[in-house]
């Protein structure tokens, strides 16, 4: 929103220069987001006749003109510009005016003196424009000052709006607020009523009494089709951004401008009988001012005359009774259309308009009739011609409930004390109506108002009329208990540090995917699909890491980054509820391309498998993770393992399926792991031991087992079996092939052994190295080596 900040203090009666005009406005709530001059600082420049054009005698682009700045005397000016001609009225600099970095000066130009520079709107910083001078209307007084003649001693100031504030839309609303937060009394009042002065008025009614609440019409005929647009009208509007076209249509946008009451135009003559308001009919179209083809969608508000179509309610007139510079009667509409009759019928529509913008967010419904009054007022000004009685039809307006107002609350809610008196006054310079009630106050507010209804709205309003930069700084004071924290555990932080000591970055991916990713990495076709997605490919909530860090790696790669290694600690979404169940939290990694950072000893080979795994219980630390054999959709199915927990499946590590390394474009299969982050978070505390001064006895036990009996179980079994002085049982060596038949395995156990208060005997340590073989023997039906 684009507000001038002259035609501002004229509306609102605050004078004040645009810097404080701009600060008490944000501290109001109404962020001015910039502040800008409409025109460049200059001084000397006039308004002059150009009396002569004759050619130059040294080259073809320049013309020497003769010109009556008002000085008394002709002057002779050198110009260049291709649009120069006898009688126009122009700027001019005379010499000694200044410019934006320029000085005006008697020169030579080509051998011709010049006294003076006629300019274009750049040179006045009115726009870019320098394509010719700027032409000025026939009526300009020769000798005025420029800035004077087009009021260039102004500034315009941009507001960003929140959506909530609608009513300030337009120039009487931000005048409203401004007077309002400088406690002054504003000089707005509706127009008077313009007299019929002929009988003829078209019939009004409305279908859809819901929708549309007020509908106020007014026939005007005898209209001057010469009329030109004022020139200061046409610079308010240019000011606020809109550009100029005939009268009949700048009025409309005037009047939307300065009161926030969008209107229509109609050419009374190419309307047939009764104006009905009414929901579209299937199969009904309408040509619309731009154009654009409108065909049926439910629930579309129409403007209909007993031809059919002729306008959407609320949003943008139609091409076929359009006012033209050939009108000469007129029918002019000023309505009140719900906000939900509006909302979302332009998008719906793929279509834009200034009326929609501000019918979707609420117009004043009390307005219409005096923004009727006041476009009549100005088209009988500037067009002439007689106007008609206004015809008008009711529906149904929107009801302005009391709200009860606590002042206790409201000191509550701020945070600081305000007197009860200057609520009431806040609440009567946003002109609501206030009485007291006991204790409290009842507020009513005013039409224009839509974002008034609850307590909690008045609050603000009592903290915007304060000013915001009045409320306190103080800083917060509060007594905290120390929450008990395990010892062993670990903060999420802390588990980062850890997987980018790994050599792992941290990727954060959006947690709205799309539902051909559940489908090719969790086989999850009933995944949590969003309402409203805000694009088509993240139209499902993700039930797996996989998915985002197979995308990374992809994006990594197209960036020619040979060897990518990633993690991401997020949450997945089982279901819709909140629980940690349903939205359980997951730790995912994943490793592409060599194991090592290329160095110049030795050819690092690609990552496989067991580095995933290795990585994830270094990880894992003190917290006894287990693998089986298991499968999953994103996984090959020969290389993916199920993590275990205490019990339970926890996780899973494996490397991409070939399908989906195919399908996403990968010269090779990453390896990747993705496991409950709780299992990582937690762990008993560490407990000192002391360091035993007796040698440790190492034995190896080698020994055939079927093949496809896993290592883990058999580890875990002996790791369970063996007595306290067995300090490592591990696999060292694993062969198939020539001396083992098929079938079979041979696996190689490295067993360490240590008592910490004595050295261990020879029949001590055979003793558990046979009740190491009797559990592999037994349990295993492992055949020892020897």
């Amino acid at each position: 929103m684009k507000v001038s900040v002259k035609w501002l203090r004229e509306l609102s009666g605050v004078d004040l220069d645009a810097g404080r005009i701009a600060h008490v406005l944000t501290m109001g709530g109404l962020e001015v987001e910039e502040t800008a001059p409409v025109a460049g600082a200059f001084t000397g420049i006039v308004v002059a006749h150009v009396r002569a054009v004759s050619p130059h005698p040294n080259a073809d682009k320049l013309r020497v003109t003769e010109v009556d700045a008002g000085t008394g005397e002709i002057l002779q000016v050198v110009c260049g510009a291709p649009n120069v001609a006898a009688g126009q009225k122009v700027p001019c600099a005379l010499v000694g005016a200044k410019l934006p970095g320029l000085e005006i000066k008697r020169a030579k130009l080509r051998g011709v003196e010049s006294n003076g520079m006629l300019c274009s709107a750049r040179e006045l910083g009115l726009s870019e424009d320098h394509s010719g001078l700027l032409v000025l209307p026939q009526d300009a007084p020769v000798g005025e000052d420029i800035r004077r003649y087009l009021d260039l001693d102004d500034t315009v100031l941009t507001l960003k709006l929140t959506p909530n504030r609608g009513d300030c839309l337009s120039m009487t609303g931000v005048a409203r607020d401004l007077a309002a937060l400088a406690g002054v009394a504003a000089p707005l009042a509706d127009p008077a009523p313009v007299a019929a002065t002929i009988d003829d008025r078209r019939e009004v009614r409305i279908s859809d009494p819901a929708a549309c609440g007020r509908y106020c019409g007014r026939v005007l005929r005898g209209l001057d089709p010469g009329a030109r647009t004022p020139g200061w009208m046409a610079r308010r509007l240019e000011r606020a951004g809109l550009r100029p076209k005939s009268p009949l249509v700048d009025i409309t946008n005037y009047v939307m401008l300065e009161r926030g009451q969008p209107m229509h135009a109609f050419d009374e003559a190419k309307l047939r009988g009764a104006i009905d308001v009414r929901l579209a009919r299937p199969g009904e179209t309408l040509r619309l001012l731009n154009e654009q083809e409108a065909e049926y969608i439910p629930n579309l508000l129409l403007i209909t005359d007993e031809s059919g179509p002729v306008a959407l309610g609320g949003v943008m007139g139609g091409f076929d009774t359009m006012v033209t510079e050939a009108t000469t009667d007129v029918f002019f509409e000023s309505a009140f259309f719900a906000p939900e009759a509006v909302q979302g019928r332009a998008k719906a529509l793929q279509l834009t308009s200034d009326a929609a913008y501000r019918f979707e967010r609420g117009v004043d419904f009390a307005g219409a009739r005096a923004a009727l009054e006041r476009a009549t007022e100005l088209t009988l000004a500037i067009c002439g011609g007689r106007a008609g009685p206004v015809s008008e039809a009711a529906g149904t307006l929107p009801a302005r409930a009391a709200v009860r107002v606590r002042p206790d609350r409201v000191r509550m809610l701020l945070g600081y004390d305000v007197a009860d008196d200057f609520m009431a006054e806040a609440f009567a310079r946003l002109r609501c109506g206030v009485r007291r009630e006991g204790g409290a106050l009842t507020v009513t507010p005013p039409s224009w108002r839509f974002d008034l209804a609850i307590e909690e709205d008045f609050v603000e309003e009592v903290a915007r009329v304060h000013g915001y930069e009045h409320v306190p700084s103080v800083a917060p004071r509060s007594s905290v208990e120390m929450l008990a924290d395990a010892e062993g555990a670990r903060s999420r932080m802390a588990l980062k540090r850890a997987a980018a000591a790994l050599g792992y970055q941290e990727v954060v991916n959006y947690s709205f995917v799309a539902a051909e990713w559940e489908e090719d990495f969790a086989g999850h076709a009933a995944a949590v699909r969003l309402a409203n997605p805000i694009a088509s490919t993240m139209d499902v909530m993700r039930s797996t890491l996989v998915g985002g860090l197979v995308s990374a790696v992809r994006a990594n790669l197209n960036r020619d980054e040979p060897r990518v290694r990633l993690f991401e600690l997020g949450r997945c979404f089982l279901g819709e509820g909140p629980t940690p169940e349903e939205q359980p939290e997951r730790l995912g990694a994943i490793t592409y391309g060599p194991r090592l950072p290329e160095q110049w000893s030795e050819k690092a080979p690609a990552a496989d498998f067991f580095d995933a795994k290795g990585d994830l219980e270094a990880l894992a630390g003190r917290a006894a993770l287990s693998f089986r054999k298991g499968s999953h959709p994103a996984f090959h199915p020969g290389r993916c393992a199920a993590v275990w927990f205490e019990g339970r499946e926890v996780g899973v590590v494996g490397e991409l399926h070939p399908r989906l390394q195919l399908k996403y474009g990968l010269a090779s299969a990453p390896v990747a792991f993705e496991i409950e982050s709780a299992v990582l978070l937690g762990g008993a505390a560490p407990r000192f031991a002391g360091v035993s001064r007796m040698p440790t006895v190492r034995r190896d036990v080698a020994v055939l087992v079927a093949e496809g009996l896993p290592v883990g179980d058999i580890l875990a079994a002996l790791r369970a079996s063996v007595p306290a002085g067995v300090r490592e049982v591990e696999v060292f060596d694993q062969y198939k092939g020539k001396g083992v038949e098929p079938g079979r395995k041979s696996l190689a156990f490295r067993i360490v052994m240590q008592d910490t208060a004595r050295t261990l005997t020879d029949a001590e340590v055979e003793e558990i190295v046979d009740s190491i073989r009797r559990v592999l023997v037994e349990k295993f039906q492992a055949i020892p080596r020897t």
